[in-house]
């Protein structure tokens, strides 16, 4: 099982990208990010049962620290390794420049 946070959430964790699920609790669930478990409480995440595969359009946050300001109102986050790129104005596929991934892509910016 694969999960993300909501968009809208703050965690230590990057909006938009896929974590594997160690273990689902009760009220929480155990993620792995980056060869360490993180607990996050498990109605701030979507989850899903097998990892996408689609680039995830992101609405900036207001308290954006290292996100450029000219990337506009949204950004991308690569399926395959968290890769935060500018949203490419509701292309179909994009390439990532880090792991050179081609994915599709969701929505455009909200």
């Amino acid at each position: 099982m694969w999960a993300r946070p909501h968009q809208d959430q703050n965690l230590t964790l990057r909006r938009g990208a896929w974590y594997r699920v160690v273990r689902l609790l009760q009220r929480e669930v155990v993620l792995e990010v980056n060869r360490h478990v993180v607990v996050v409480p498990r109605r701030f995440v979507e989850i899903v049962p097998s990892r996408p595969l689609r680039w995830a359009i992101v609405p900036r946050p207001r308290d954006a620290l290292r996100i450029p300001p000219h990337w506009g109102t949204c950004y991308a986050v690569c399926p395959s390794c968290r890769q935060r790129v500018p949203a490419q104005g509701g292309a179909a596929s994009m390439r990532c420049p880090r792991c050179s991934g081609l994915f599709l892509s969701e929505l455009s910016c909200p």
